[in-house]
């Protein structure tokens, strides 16, 4: 296997919120990559794969997913080629060209049945449809023997992009009498910027790191608290109140406990940035209302 980062770099994904954090990334850093967009690449089709990863490939970073989750529970099948059978088909080609793949999962994985943070070798127990292709994708990629590196992460955020922190900033902006947001109070997790997902990703490859490995911003809260410190920091009078899980039903189960342990990260990088410093830089970053 050449050196990662002195072979090409290919980013699969990349106009999605994560896939515009690398690309954003490799610009500052001046790094030559090649970025394909699902306008121009089938993550599904394996013609495709072998087209577009040669053996000239250091590194492929697959960004790529379905991640509309309540949208799965009415086409697993489709969003189980994208999430899992593709990863096994990127695997096998990351095989025979010598190329470290970088994949991507979810805290969705998990059934949020846990009183501590999720180890990285916990065991999987998917809740929804969403789940159930991500924990398929990291199945297939442990099997093939493909060097990789498997990072999971959750609740994903960005200055772009459809996510929680767009939606509740544009909502505080709105002007005139607004009812009150109401938020689910009994989900916890750990919200994650995209551009630090992407950092610290690099710094693992940088190092050498291979395996499983939980990346997200440090702390934990509910979706509730993440709701009221956007708002706090709008400085705008919207008002968020907690609610149930039960009173406001989706289509798709979430886990009430979904926080991923981060001990190996932190082991390896040191302490995570805090999710409220990385939601202020976020916030900086919208354009004014």
């Amino acid at each position: 296997m050449i050196d990662p980062l002195r072979g090409r770099i290919v980013l699969i994904g990349a106009r999605g919120m994560l896939g515009r954090a690398w690309v954003e990334l490799f610009d500052v850093l001046g790094r030559p990559h090649t970025a394909l967009d699902r306008a121009h690449f089938d993550v599904t089709d394996p013609e495709a794969v072998t087209a577009h990863i040669g053996s000239e490939a250091g590194l492929v970073i697959n960004c790529a997913a379905h991640t509309d989750v309540d949208g799965a529970e009415r086409a697993e099948d489709h969003v189980r080629r994208i999430n899992g059978a593709a990863v096994g088909t990127l695997a096998r080609r990351c095989i025979e060209v010598g190329s470290l793949l970088v994949h991507y999962s979810t805290d969705y994985v998990f059934d949020g049945g846990a009183a501590r943070p999720y180890r990285v070798h916990a065991a999987r127990a998917p809740l929804s449809a969403y789940g159930r292709s991500k924990a398929e994708g990291e199945e297939l990629l442990e099997q093939s023997g493909c060097p990789h590196l498997l990072v999971r992460t959750s609740w994903l955020y960005a200055p772009w992009g459809r996510n929680f922190v767009r939606t509740l900033a544009a909502r505080c902006s709105e002007r005139g009498e607004r009812p009150a947001l109401q938020v689910v109070d009994d989900q916890r997790g750990r919200p994650t910027s995209a551009q630090h997902l992407a950092a610290a990703t690099l710094a693992l490859v940088e190092l050498g790191c291979r395996g499983t490995y939980h990346v997200t911003d440090g702390g934990d809260c509910s979706w509730h608290e993440l709701a009221a410190e956007i708002v706090r920091r709008s400085g705008q009078p919207c008002r968020v109140e907690p609610c149930s899980t039960a009173a406001a039903p989706r289509p798709a189960k979430r886990p009430p406990y979904s926080v991923l342990d981060l001990s190996r990260t932190e082991a390896a990088l040191g302490p995570m940035p805090d999710w409220r410093e990385n939601l202020a830089d976020v916030l900086l970053q919208l354009p004014a209302p």
